[in-house]
């Protein structure tokens, strides 16, 4: 596998690269896991090169403590790309991709202001900014994305149609622990008490009969429930333990 940090450099490879020769995408921001894992396995499988992104996206972060403690783990994540079947790991900083300073900016006006988007300002335009830079810049034939930010997943998909970009976006199943935690980076920042509560959330999703049933159960078992609700198929679900924020769906 080859780390590279400079864009131009990139550039230079993916051009290299023959026409007939199908290259697999998964952009992240890092902390990689089992669930990253699976991405960038589907994505070896199905083409013949991949290239995997880590870069911690600010303009997507609506509060800076969270952007500020986010985990950084360059070294493990490139063993585990590599791992994984990565051929390529891309790793640029903010200036690289931001050389506007954020000025030029992707806005959806409906699915993105609500559920996630309506507790934070912002998040969507900023996801959605970078994730339209990275596959402009990877040029893949397949992107692959986890089902577990459905919301975020039907906005990419939603994009790339409106845009007509050549890159198709592959939703892939929801990776969990055994316990049904659906495996996540910001899982790493729970305490061991908060870790043991954490499941309760797919639990939850799962049991309930209604979304009002489902906010009451999580309320009574110590979770700040930011929604419940019902949508595209899923009933989706987020909510806080401690400075954690957990998100979850299941079909209905």
């Amino acid at each position: 596998m080859r780390l590279i940090r400079d864009l131009a450099v990139w550039a230079k490879v993916r051009a290299a690269m023959p026409a007939r020769r199908s290259l697999g995408f998964v952009p992240t921001m890092g902390a990689l896991h089992q669930g990253h894992a699976s991405l960038i396995r589907r994505s070896a499988a199905e083409n013949d090169a991949t290239l995997v992104s880590v870069f911690v996206n600010p303009t997507q972060f609506d509060d800076p403590q969270d952007l500020r403690k986010y985990p950084r783990t360059l070294a493990a994540d490139a063993a585990l790309a590599r791992k994984a079947g990565a051929d390529y790991l891309l790793c640029p900083d903010r200036a690289a991709l931001y050389p506007d300073g954020y000025r030029y900016r992707v806005l959806e006006t409906e699915e993105s202001l609500v559920l996630c988007g309506a507790s934070r300002p912002g998040h969507f335009a900023g996801v959605l900014t970078v994730v339209l830079k990275l596959l402009q810049l990877a040029g893949a034939r397949r992107a692959y994305f986890g089902e577990k930010d459905f919301q975020q997943y039907r906005l990419i998909q939603g994009m790339a149609e409106a845009f007509f970009l050549r890159t198709a976006i592959v939703p892939c199943p929801i990776v969990r622990e055994p316990d049904g935690l659906a495996m996540s980076s910001r899982n790493r920042r729970l305490s061991a008490r908060q870790r043991a509560s954490a499941p309760r959330l797919h639990q939850a999703l799962e049991t309930g009969r209604t979304a009002a049933q489902v906010r009451q159960a999580l309320a009574r078992q110590g979770l700040a429930v930011d929604y419940v609700a019902e949508r595209w198929g899923r009933r989706l679900g987020a909510a806080r333990l401690g400075p954690v924020r957990l998100i979850d769906n299941v079909p209905l």
